[in-house]
């Protein structure tokens, strides 16, 4: 299991890098959370900033 405590802080940088991970790693949202350790309300609240939502379907921010 993969620990990363440093995901970027800009919102762009953060849908590139969660996106990227989502698409070539992880088969949903809920996986990656648990393989980084991180907390899935932040991300999901960070990428609202710049009106992007997770979309189950698509396993990606859009």
């Amino acid at each position: 299991m993969t620990e990363y405590q440093n995901l970027p802080n800009d919102p762009a940088m953060l849908l590139s890098f969660v996106n990227t991970q989502l698409r070539d790693n992880y088969p949903s949202f809920s996986e990656f959370v648990a393989a980084f350790h991180v907390d899935a309300d932040a991300i999901t609240e960070k990428l609202k900033m710049i009106d992007y939502e997770y979309d189950e379907t698509q396993n990606q921010f859009v």
